[in-house]
């Protein structure tokens, strides 16, 4: 037999299924020693499926509004208002009324209470569902609660929450209603506390909102609570605002003394560490004790590296230097730290460097500081910050120095067959891997995979290939340094570093047009290739007139790039060689913008305007005082810069070419396990880390609950942003841009590409989704190698994220785009379409 009700009492937090997100917190907060909340019931989620099963018409209006799409909000608010009629108009079986009778008798039937909605899809890690459902305050007596009880029902099916749900995945029939009916309490003052700040993500540092009377109007917006924060037993920091609707005398009043907030913090610390994470609790003070309406996870903070010690650490993102912000799946964390030299920290399916030991030592601290600047303002600021906070990083220590990334190089000739040697013997070495990895298979495959990783940190740090990538940055920063004080030029390696040769990823992009002139001829396959969704396009296209060289264009095409995508460094992520139609709307939109030819056309521009620049450059030098000896070493750097700064897109090209074989051969095996039913499908490996993918190959067996559960912390990952910079404490430390040389309304960056340009901006969060007309100007998150194909159709860049060395910085100087990176929220800034002009030279976008 179904229970209709519960008490909280009976109720922990496994039940969420039956009692919704709300009713699961209380009757867990109930549990809790010295935890006031008020009594109280759950009208449970199988009153509501009763209901629904009574309701007869309502299962064709569930599948009508199934088929909606999430962004027609007519049809949204039509279909939902429809459900709710029905919901609201139901019957509530007798067998049910009896249970609610019953336990209002309990709380007392001229009790007042509050009916709230519980929905099973509620105060979840990955999606709080916060507001989607109604609460009503202040029902008396049975037909009222019973009322109220079918309102809550209904209020599943509000336009906000049916368009909620169905951005977010939810299914609308997987969704069930629970109603919380709990005894209203009439405090002097109730509130919200949140035991990490909000708005750093500080774990050590509470927040607490506090208003006279009941806190429904808090909630709502409708007044502005006296704010306080408190940190170690401490109030550090308060705003108390004047009242309106009280006597005059309390008008200035703070709805609780220091004492009380502190009292308040900590009774949420326990309420925390019972949950296990931050919590965002609704409080009132009733007399002069608190009781607990709600508690909830805070689901919007960015997880903390775990740490085996109590030490203060600051974090690095190294997808901010990565180009690729994204989470990333357990076997992409796993791969890229067995890629790296040292262990980094993960949280929240990102990669942090641990720098606290370049900032506690002062020897070290200013190289880190500088070289980290060149490359992102932003980051170094952050840590700046950090390093002038007292008693935040610990005293230096007695042990080795930690080596600056980025010190000088050992001196590097410039001599091409360098590049030249290092490229043959990467290949070489991708080769050999490639041919062995073929011939194996269960253990062997693992043992032969992490042996080879072990090779291409070789390649990847050999000391002479990283002394020519070094080289070549510090002539670039040289040049740009001294021909600014000598000749008052802006950022003039810019300019001659465009066309250089070994330069994979820019030689992509154009290899790209290539493509284009070979498919451009024939109409009946360009019309094809608009049209196709099949993913195996490539294997119709020899039935067209023209298709056999289309085919042999992009199959070439893949056969040397075939290994890149979209966020590449994470191996889990699809190749353009297994999903070749990710490809299909940059080749259209270079056959409809570009003219044949235009990739030879494009570089041989390029050298020209660099050999140009360096000609200006030495002959005005040449004119200064001491210009001969000048001239002679700006033409040494830009020697360097020319013959060395292309190699630096190599090595990650040389990686992603393992990675790919790597996966390939992890997904062969892992689809003769799923064959096996050791894993319920491939793709479940994406979920295991490496050294657990040898265990399951080992032992034939896998924890199906472990990947079920990663699967749902990726979900949840993918919606939080990292942050550039983070402590242990849990705060997310922002640095800024200090500038004040902008125009007015000007959107500040770093620039890293000189030059002026005007153009519809183009947001484009989603490569696939580009359609671009020449003059654009796109604008996006962040760029890795893969978006390098895009650059030939465009005339400027704006990114959120980057720096000067970065992939995207790279490209854009050699194609010659002035380019702005490092430019916070551009892709809510900025909306596609409007006209912008971009500054690349002094770094800020203005909209036209």
């Amino acid at each position: 037999m179904h229970s209709y009700v519960l008490g909280f009492r009976e109720i922990d937090q496994a039940q969420v299924a039956v009692v919704g997100g709300k009713g699961a917190h209380l009757g867990e907060l109930s549990r809790i020693d010295d935890v006031q909340v008020p009594d109280g019931f759950v009208v449970t989620t199988n009153a509501f499926k009763r209901v629904l099963r009574d309701a007869s018409d309502l299962g064709d209006r569930l599948d009508e509004l199934a088929r909606v799409d999430a962004d027609d909000r007519e049809a949204i608010r039509a279909s939902s208002a429809e459900i709710r009629r029905i919901i609201e108009k139901t019957e509530v079986p007798d067998d049910v009324v009896g249970e609610i009778t019953a336990a209002l008798r309990e709380l007392g039937e001229a009790t007042a209470c509050a009916v709230r909605s519980s929905a099973t899809a509620e105060d979840l890690p990955g999606a709080s569902f916060a507001g989607q459902q109604d609460s009503f305050l202040d029902i008396v007596g049975q037909d009222a609660v019973l009322e109220h009880v079918r309102r809550c029902w209904g209020s599943l099916f509000t336009e906000r929450a049916v368009a909620y749900r169905a951005r977010n995945g939810f299914d609308h029939r997987k969704v069930h209603m629970a109603v919380v009916v709990q005894r209203m309490v009439f405090p002097r003052a109730a509130g919200v506390l949140f035991t990490a700040d909000p708005v750093t993500s500080n774990r050590k540092v509470a927040a607490v909102e506090a208003v006279f009377g009941l806190g429904e109007a808090l909630v709502s917006g409708m007044v502005n609570p006296d704010r306080f924060k408190v940190r170690d037993g401490e109030v550090i920091d308060k705003a108390i605002v004047a009242k309106e609707g009280v006597e005059p005398e309390r008008s200035g009043q703070p709805a609780l003394t220091d004492d009380q907030v502190v009292r308040l913090v900590d009774l949420g610390r326990r309420i925390e560490a019972h949950f296990g994470r931050p919590q965002d609790i609704e409080w009132c003070l009733v007399d002069d004790d608190f009781h607990i309406v709600q508690s909830r996870p805070i689901t919007t903070l960015f997880p903390v590296p775990a740490t085996t010690d109590q030490a203060n650490h600051v974090y690095v993102s190294v997808g901010h230097q990565q180009m690729m912000t994204d989470a990333m799946k357990p076997l992409g964390l796993s791969v890229w730290q067995l890629t790296t030299p040292r262990p980094m920290a993960e949280a929240g399916g990102r990669l942090f460097v641990d720098v606290t030991p370049f900032l506690a030592s002062p020897a070290d601290r200013a190289g880190f500081l500088g070289v980290t600047g060149k490359s992102d303002p932003l980051t170094e600021d952050a840590l700046r910050t950090i390093v002038d906070r007292d008693g935040f990083l610990p005293a230096p220590g007695d042990g080795p120095v930690p080596q600056v990334p980025g010190a000088a190089p050992a001196a590097v000739e410039t001599d091409p067959a360098l590049v030249t040697e290092l490229v043959e013997r990467a290949e070489a070495s991708v080769a050999a891997m490639e041919a062995e990895i073929r011939t194996k298979s269960g253990t062997e495959l693992l043992d032969f995979i992490q042996e080879d990783i072990q090779e291409l940190r070789r390649v990847l740090f050999e000391p002479r290939s990283i002394e020519v990538i070094m080289a070549a940055m510090q002539a670039t920063w040289w040049l740009n340094e001294n021909l600014r004080e000598w000749l008052g030029e802006r950022d003039a390696a810019d300019t001659l570093s465009q066309s250089v040769p070994h330069n994979i990823t820019s030689e992509m992009g154009l290899a790209l047009l290539d493509v284009a002139d070979a498919i451009r001829p024939h109409p009946e396959v360009v019309a094809f290739l608009r049209e196709t969704e099949d993913e195996n396009f490539l294997d119709h296209l020899a039935d067209l007139d023209g298709g056999t060289e289309a085919r042999d264009a992009i199959t070439a095409y893949l056969a040397k790039y075939g290994m890149r995508c979209v966020g590449e460094i994470d191996i889990t992520r699809p190749r353009w060689s297994e999903r070749p139609s990710m490809l299909l709307p940059l080749i259209l939109s270079n056959i409809k913008n570009a003219e044949p030819g235009e990739a030879a056309r494009r570089f041989e521009r390029g050298r020209r305007e660099a050999l140009a620049k360096q000609q200006e450059v030495l002959r005005r030098l040449k004119a200064l005082p001491d210009g001969e000896r000048k001239a002679e070493e700006t033409e040494r750097k830009i020697d360097l810069v020319r013959t060395f700064i292309g190699y630096r897109e190599y090595p990650k090209y040389g990686m992603i070419s393992r990675y790919s074989h790597y996966k390939r051969a992890l997904l062969a095996e892992a689809d003769r396990l799923a064959r096996a039913g050791v894993l319920a499908e491939p793709e479940d490996v994406f979920f295991l880390t490496f050294q657990e993918i040898r265990e399951v190959v080992r032992t034939n067996r896998a924890d199906h609950d472990l990947i079920r559960r990663r699967r749902d912390e990726f979900a949840s990952y993918e919606a939080l942003t990292p942050p550039r910079v983070l402590t242990s404490d849990g705060e997310a430390v922002a640095g800024a841009y200090r500038r004040d040389d902008l125009p007015a309304g000007a959107l500040v960056g770093l620039p890293v590409s000189a030059g002026t340009v005007e153009g519809r901006a183009r947001v484009i969060l989603d490569m696939a989704q580009a359609d671009l007309d020449p003059g654009d100007i796109l604008v996006t998150a962040h760029t890795d190698p893969s978006w390098s194909p895009l650059f030939v159709a465009i005339s400027g860049l704006v990114t959120e994220v980057g720096g000067l060395m970065t992939h995207g910085a790279v490209v854009a100087r050699e194609y010659g785009l002035p380019a702005v990176v490092g430019v916070e929220h551009a892709t809510r800034t900025i909306r596609d379409g409007q006209r912008i002009r971009v500054n690349g030279t002094d770094g800020y976008i203005e909209v036209l």
